[in-house]
């Protein structure tokens, strides 16, 4: 198998801790590092030695070398729309990290950019086929949870951050930075349903020590769709229960990313299909009576493999591999990632927060 020849911009827990990871991982058999750019000295010298690859301090000092094949731009999240749309002005394909930029414009502009120069761009939404999110998209399309009326997402701990992902100005916060992973995977639920808007938000600062969000939440509305409930809060002490819960005509799925369960009822023939309206429940002696029945709930429970950082992220380079090398379509697509910026856009526009530091 041809290797997709791969240059990493930024060395930072993104770069280096994830994508960098898997590069170096013995599960990566169809990518090379050929190229690092990283403005640190220390860092760029260690990534010299791990990958045994070509270092730079500056992306454009990579422009008209004609043997990268994808340019992984793992920069500050303020800089993912200018450096993305520069590497694509001069040829290459671009994955970039999340957020795919700072509103709806950018990243579209960015894919009018790809389209116009004949490259391929795409965003780094990996949790959108990360297997606990496709072990629920599996149960909701089985029917086994009837019709689904709420789909609930909570990506929330009990931390406090004092990184430059606590600051507006590098376009970050909890929403920036954690938000485009529920948003996708709700969105991705209802079919990336065009009509999808925020019927509700809420954006506040609990702990962090910046001037960016870390409490958001939001409802999600869409014509004929479920109601989505999303939660990112980084004050939430008992966070662990669930990720995602759905709640059906038949039952309710409740789901972490390593483990689920699974309670419906199979038969609801055997129930009564109208209530009585003609007179009134009553006891054998003819005393009032309360509804009252015995639920044949079905129960499954199991548990999860592979995670958004091992499964999710191999499946997401062999998906661009596949398509840069052999033209096949992405099915984790930039189009997507737009939906969600979109949605953190609006909430933002409706939560203006001061800001505090340059």
């Amino acid at each position: 198998m041809k290797k997709l020849r791969i240059a990493i911009l930024g060395q930072g827990r993104s770069g280096r801790n994830i994508h960098g990871a898997f590069f170096l991982s013995e599960a990566n058999t169809f990518c090379e590092v050929v190229a690092v750019v990283e403005p640190d000295d220390y860092r760029r010298e260690k990534a010299a030695r791990e990958f045994g690859c070509d270092t730079y301090t500056d992306h454009t000092e990579i422009f008209g070398r004609k043997d990268i094949d994808l340019v992984v731009n793992a920069t500050f999240s303020q800089m993912h729309y200018p450096i993305t749309k520069d590497l694509l002005e001069h040829g290459f394909n671009v994955l970039s990290e999340k957020p795919f930029g700072r509103s709806y414009y950018e990243c579209m502009d960015l894919i009018r950019t790809a389209k116009k120069h004949g490259v391929l761009v795409a965003a780094f939404q990996q949790t959108i086929i990360t297997p606990a999110f496709l072990n629920v998209k599996r149960i909701i399309e089985s029917g086994k949870l009837g019709k689904v009326h709420q789909i609930n997402i909570k990506y929330s701990g009990f931390a406090r951050r004092w990184d430059w992902q606590t600051l507006q100005s590098k376009c970050a916060g909890g929403l920036y930075n954690t938000g485009p992973h529920p948003i996708g995977q709700a969105l991705a639920l209802i079919d990336w349903d065009e009509t999808a808007r925020v019927a509700f938000s809420s954006l506040k600062r609990i702990l962090t020590s910046g001037d960016g969000d870390d409490y958001a939440k939001l409802i999600i509305t869409a014509k004929d769709r479920p109601t989505i409930d999303i939660e990112v809060i980084s004050a939430d002490a008992y966070a662990g229960d669930y990720v995602f819960k759905i709640y059906g005509s038949k039952g309710t799925l409740m789901s972490t990313n390593t483990n689920y369960k699974l309670k419906y009822i199979e038969d609801f023939s055997v129930y009564p299909e109208r209530p009585v309206v003609e007179g009134f429940l009553a006891k054998a002696n003819g005393d009032p009576a309360y509804c009252s029945e015995k639920l044949n709930f079905t129960e499954e429970e199991s548990t999860i493999e592979g995670t958004s950082f091992d499964l999710a992220v191999y499946d997401f380079y062999k998906m661009l591999h596949d398509a840069i090398l052999e033209g096949k379509p992405l099915t984790v697509t930039p189009e997507m990632a737009a939906q969600t910026v979109r949605i953190i856009e609006a909430c933002h526009a409706e939560n203006p927060l001061s800001v505090e530091f340059d």
